[in-house]
């Protein structure tokens, strides 16, 4: 199937409700992890333990029919066992590439942060360019390719945080939260014999991901929009309670991702409120709060709102 703005609708709804089966209640960050897959980004999925945030990525790939692969990080793991590696062949008296758990469509990185800064750095490659290099060789990753990494931010002993340069190869750094007492109500009752994801199927495959990435692609940007998105992103940069601003990674995803979200909402073209819905999501995490300012409880999403509030939108597309 050939895939026209039309098109692209139904897809993510169709999408949509097939990870709802399994996560209840958290329709936004669904909408959201679809939009920064169609964007061509990966996520970091930030949140305490047991909130469902493997079961969220195990989810999301059954429900697309991509291929997918779990790492569990921990401190001895090596890039070599997420890359892969050279295998010397004895009867062949030659070398042969095995491919580690990053060749998959989706890759889920758990706890990304118990991986060693080595570790880490072989996903910087992998994140930014879909391809890794061993031995001077380079081997194309399948399309399309998606990260979703987990970590615990309320843990601070045996973790290594991510530096600021793999922190910004994320798209969207988004959390799923505690449930209400009805949705986890609903969570027990339909986990009491079976678990959800034993009866998922796929709506979709990667061919067509591939399809509707192109065409979110096509999605109509304006100058104005332009404009409204550099304003938001070099105000970060002038801000004097930040040490760092958003970098042009973060200007290209947050146009990206706009995009994407004005194609599952049926639009041929973005509009301010596209912007204004996903700019904390992609801007926040990018942005280094000074400390006298963190000292008085101030985030980057608190920063960001502001800037939302106070920056012009453009009257007209």
């Amino acid at each position: 199937m050939v895939f026209q703005m039309r098109d692209v609708k139904s897809w993510a709804q169709k999408v949509k409700e097939a990870v709802k089966k399994v996560i209840i209640g958290k329709d936004d960050v669904i909408e959201k992890a679809i939009i920064a897959l169609l964007a061509g980004g990966h996520i970091l999925l930030e949140d305490i333990p047991g909130v469902g945030k493997t079961t969220f990525a195990k989810a999301l790939a059954k429900s697309l029919g991509c291929t997918f692969k779990r790492i569990q990080c921990t401190p001895d793991l090596l890039p070599s066992d997420i890359i892969g590696t050279n295998v010397y062949l004895f009867h062949d008296g030659r070398f042969v590439f095995r491919p580690g758990p990053i060749f998959a469509n989706i890759v889920l990185a758990d706890e990304i942060n118990r991986a060693s800064p080595k570790t880490q750095s072989s996903l910087l490659e992998c994140m930014d360019e879909h391809q890794v290099t061993v031995d001077g060789v380079t081997y194309q990753l399948p399309q399309p390719f998606f990260i979703i990494a987990t970590q615990n931010p309320i843990e601070p002993e045996g973790i290594f945080v991510l530096p600021e340069s793999q922190v910004d190869r994320f798209c969207m750094r988004l959390r799923l939260g505690y449930p209400n007492p009805d949705e986890e109500k609903q969570v027990l009752i339909e986990q009491r014999l079976t678990h959800p994801l034993e009866a998922l199927h796929p709506v979709t495959d990667a061919h067509e991901v591939l399809e509707v990435q192109r065409e979110v692609r096509e999605v109509f940007v304006s100058d104005l929009i332009y404009g409204y998105v550099l304003r938001i992103i070099h105000q970060t940069r002038k801000d004097e309670r930040l040490l760092l601003g958003a970098s042009p990674r973060g200007s290209l995803f947050l146009t990206r991702t706009a995009q994407a979200r004005a194609a599952i909402y049926g639009r041929d073209y973005v509009a301010p409120d596209d912007i204004k819905a996903l700019a904390i999501d992609v801007l926040a995490h990018r942005l280094i709060v000074k400390p006298i300012y963190q000292a008085e409880g101030l985030v980057a999403e608190q920063i960001v709102a502001e800037m939302l509030d106070l920056i012009p939108v453009p009257d007209t597309l």
